[in-house]
């Protein structure tokens, strides 16, 4: 576990001191989020871009400390894409079908880099035996890839969420990764290392009041990069749990997500509409402030992190019992909430 300190510092002190420049960069080249609907929380004119720096931090991190293995580079250069479609999203709006072209091209890097979901393991066997995915192969992995990358962009809407979700869903991957019942775990705990050490750098600028927000260009790439680790570190593995941890480590942007996809299909609109039914949304209705909203998913997320650390030790098919339950209880408490009505 001593392997994450090295990688996690550095990218915290590249992070916190290339932000600075990422935000008069951005002021410089007109790169400002102008608040024009009251969606948006933040008042005044904003910096974005600021992903740039976490996405650098993480490339300098890895390049260090990471042989350039056909796996690592696929992952580099497919988040360099997520990137690349990021900073030009933040720069003029792309249209929904042009940043989904992007998220695609990336997913098949990482297909062709060999970081892709070959197997599920099927936990209602007594041996827990595999199921091997042959050609589906390419189409569910290009599913999770697409699904997770846009999951930290959903979530984007209060000053240093999608950071901070990030970085707790970054350091759960790292513990579980520890636990060595992945074939890659050195890799796994290294890049998420850098990632949490990326965004606790780059957090004291985005925290509420933020100073930059880390826009498209971070919030996309951190997403790629969680689902790119998580089919490297923990879909690989042949570990019974692995069929529900990845939901339970990124269960916030998860579910934020679906619920959205389910509210805005209900009420007759396109699933990349904004509205505002986000989960950071319903706790500002119900009067809590930025920051106690924040804190509050932060300590949710955190939660099914640690329920994900403790089933992967059980590595039992009833600890997959337990967690599809909760993920369950998870959804009717939603459902209590209103998370489905319009908004």
């Amino acid at each position: 576990m001593k392997d994450f300190l090295p990688p996690f510092f550095l990218a915290l002190v590249i992070s916190y001191l290339v932000t600075p420049l990422v935000k008069k960069l951005a002021f410089k080249i007109g790169v400002v989020d102008i608040p024009k609907d009251d969606r948006r929380v933040h008042k005044e004119p904003m910096p974005l871009m600021g992903g740039l720096a976490i996405f650098l931090a993480v490339v300098v991190v890895t390049l260090i400390f990471l042989p350039l293995e056909k796996e690592i580079l696929s992952i580099l250069i497919g988040g360099t894409v997520i990137v690349i479609g990021g900073i030009i999203d933040d720069l003029k709006e792309l249209r929904p079908k042009t940043k989904f072209m992007f998220q695609i091209i990336a997913g098949l890097i990482l297909i062709y880099g060999d970081v892709k979901v070959d197997f599920i393991t099927n936990p209602f066997t007594k041996d827990s035996s595999l199921i091997y995915l042959n050609w589906l192969s390419i189409p569910i992995t290009l599913f999770w890839v697409v699904g997770i990358t846009n999951t930290l962009n959903f979530i984007d809407g209060l000053d240093g969420l999608s950071a901070g979700v990030a970085m707790i869903s970054s350091i759960t991957l790292m513990i579980v990764a520890s636990k060595g019942y992945t074939n890659n775990y050195i890799s796994v705990i290294i890049l998420s290392a850098a990632i949490a050490g990326a965004c606790l750098g780059f957090l004291p600028f985005n925290f509420n009041p933020a100073k930059i927000f880390m826009g498209d260009t971070g919030a996309l790439f951190l997403g790629f990069m969680l689902a790119a680790i998580t089919i490297e570190g923990v879909m690989k593995s042949v570990a019974t749990i692995a069929i529900v941890a990845p939901i339970l480590i990124l269960s916030v942007p998860i579910f934020d997500t679906t619920f959205a996809i389910f509210r805005r299909l209900l009420n007759g609109q396109s699933i990349s509409a904004a509205d505002k039914g986000h989960l950071h949304h319903r706790l500002l209705n119900r009067g809590y402030s930025q920051k106690k909203s924040v804190l509050i998913l932060y300590g949710i997320s955190a939660s099914f992190g640690l329920f994900a650390i403790l089933v992967s030790k059980a590595n039992s098919r009833q600890a997959v019992y337990l967690s599809i339950l909760l993920l369950a209880a998870s959804v009717l408490v939603a459902i209590k909430l209103g998370i489905f009505e319009k908004r």
